[in-house]
């Protein structure tokens, strides 16, 4: 057991996981209902009752009796999303050469329907990144796209924002809104080789959405 904010932390008995069961289903319910339904004394469940509204997970009202408390669970859940890793959630990267023409990475970007690519070099070791605006400040003007190299309007290291695998979805997501993008290359530093990563995926908004999300409808594990 532990406190952690004001929130004591317990692994609960399979009769305490009973107990929020039946108030969950027809709270609110006095302790007698409670342990009439468990066929139990009052004396019997009165340490597993304490223990559950100690812990925040039962609230109880004189002459009313105990209900479930819904916001426990919910920080419950939103403190699974915190320490959720970014490896279990993290995407394919889309990637082009990082000297492939501005031309073949429109296509690319909008054939796979992303909003950032991600250029590498012939060792699979991220080069740059490039965005929509990117492409769209490069179109807008007189040159050449076939013949302008993506590595000329790309974003280079060590401008680029990155996040490594065992990093959690809340440190990506703050990473993102501190810098005003809407993607992350997830990365493994190459031993030996300082500022060079080898890319292994990438993590977007809409990726730690639906986690959040999945995580509220207990549509995870």
């Amino acid at each position: 057991m532990n406190l952690n904010k004001g929130v004591v932390i317990i692994k609960l008995s399979k009769r305490q996981d009973e107990i929020l069961q039946i108030v969950k289903q027809n709270g609110p319910i006095t302790g007698k209902d409670i342990a009439e339904k468990l066929s139990l004394t009052r004396a019997a469940l009165r340490p597993d009752l304490a223990i559950l509204t100690m812990s925040g997970n039962l609230d109880a009202r004189p002459r009313v009796g105990y209900f479930f408390n819904e916001s426990y669970e919910t920080k419950q859940q939103a403190k699974r999303f915190i320490h959720q890793k970014v490896t279990d959630y993290k995407a394919h990267p889309i990637v082009v050469g990082k000297s492939a023409s501005v031309y073949d990475a429109i296509v690319q970007l909008f054939l796979e329907d992303v909003g950032t690519l991600y250029t590498v070099d012939t060792n699979g070791h991220l080069a740059g990144v490039v965005s929509r605006k990117d492409l769209l400040r490069a179109s807008l003007g007189n040159q050449n796209l076939n013949e302008l190299p993506v590595s000329v309007i790309m974003t280079r290291m060590p401008n680029i924002i990155t996040i490594n695998p065992d990093e959690t979805l809340l440190e990506a997501a703050k990473k993102m809104i501190h810098n005003h993008i809407d993607s992350l290359p997830v990365v493994k530093e190459v031993e030996d080789q300082k500022s060079t990563y080898l890319l292994v995926g990438r993590i977007t908004k809409t990726t730690i959405t639906r986690a959040y999300l999945e995580i509220m409808e207990n549509k995870t594990t």
